[in-house]
């Protein structure tokens, strides 16, 4: 038996990484490009989790479908953890990922201290259930000075990666969902669909 669920964004990039991540288990990804009539939520949350679950909760009870939500941060040292939860929006409201990146740059200018984490909570909300699943994926790296590559989208081009030497940019897509934030969120939350829905 096949599942929908709802994949909570309109950022095709995202839901092509998450798709490929979610391919070997039996469900149809959706995603808000689907949905137009679904309003966008306003992440106003203090955390990565409150706008997670207030993704998921929304958008799931709006479409009657179990959605998948997620919030990433990037968490920079130098910059007491900014621009976190505001990271989308870092250099103001409908700024571009370029908008962003630039912004970072600028605010770290010549600083040695580069070094900083990507977050990425994801949430699963069955409307039908109520079932609430969480998971949470880590990966630590640092800012460059300049922008590197050209795959990927938001904050890749200026996030180091020292284990693998290069940044999310200059990697395919099938390099960086082996290590990536929002990967190691995805397939713990692989993990609990396989568990505790998809054979329940």
């Amino acid at each position: 038996m096949i599942r929908e669920i709802l994949l909570g964004t309109n950022n095709r990039h995202k839901t092509a990484e998450i798709s490929r991540l979610l391919e070997t288990l039996p469900i149809l990804l959706r995603d808000l490009t689907e949905f137009p009539n679904i309003p966008p939520v306003e992440e106003d949350g203090k955390t990565l989790l409150e706008n997670s679950r207030k993704k998921a909760n929304t958008y799931g009870a709006l479409s009657s479908l179990p959605c998948l939500a997620d919030d990433t941060g990037l968490e920079v040292e130098a910059l007491n953890g900014e621009p976190g939860v505001y990271s989308a929006r870092y250099a103001g409201e409908d700024c571009s990922y370029l908008d962003n990146c630039d912004k970072i740059l600028k605010s770290l200018g010549e600083g040695s201290n580069r070094k900083a984490v990507f977050k990425t909570v994801i949430t699963f909300y069955d409307p039908a259930s109520k079932e609430i699943l969480v998971a949470e994926g880590i990966v630590e790296g640092e800012i460059t000075r300049e922008l590197r590559g050209r795959n990927g989208f938001g904050y890749d081009p200026v996030f180091y990666v020292k284990e693998a030497g290069k940044t999310f940019a200059e990697m395919t897509l099938e390099e960086k969902n082996k290590i990536s934030h929002r990967a190691r969120a995805v397939m713990k939350m692989k993990e609990l669909l396989a568990e505790r829905y998809i054979k329940g």
